[in-house]
């Protein structure tokens, strides 16, 4: 059974930083694609940011050279460290791992990310 389990959000002020991380069971995180997601109340879920299993990465032009997607493999999580944050970064933030065998991809529960400012 496939598990995503995000942690580390919260409430911080404007310029600050939060660690998320997306602890995954039932798969290997370096064998996939993960990402994360975030969704605005109202709005669509955007890609934020991706890294392959190859250790290629991905971000959304909105989080370019604030946010950075990595893994650790021996603690099979997948991290994104957000720096000098926004108020418009204020959302739920999702861990996406691959597509299970019945069709739809394995989400995590979310975790809330408050900006203030």
């Amino acid at each position: 059974q496939v598990q995503l389990v995000e942690s580390g959000g919260g409430s911080v002020q404007a310029g600050g930083s939060l660690r998320l991380s997306c602890a995954a069971s039932g798969i290997t995180v370096n064998l996939y694609t993960m990402g994360w997601w975030r969704q605005e109340p109202g709005k669509q879920r955007e890609l934020v940011a991706s890294i392959t299993g190859a250790g290629s990465t991905n971000y959304a032009d909105s989080v370019k050279g604030r946010f950075t997607v990595s893994r650790d493999n021996a603690k099979n999580t997948v991290d994104l460290q957000m720096n000098n944050l926004k108020a418009d970064d204020t959302a739920v933030y999702y861990c996406k791992g691959p597509y299970s065998a019945s069709g739809p991809p394995y989400w995590g529960q979310g975790t809330q990310v408050t900006v203030s400012s």
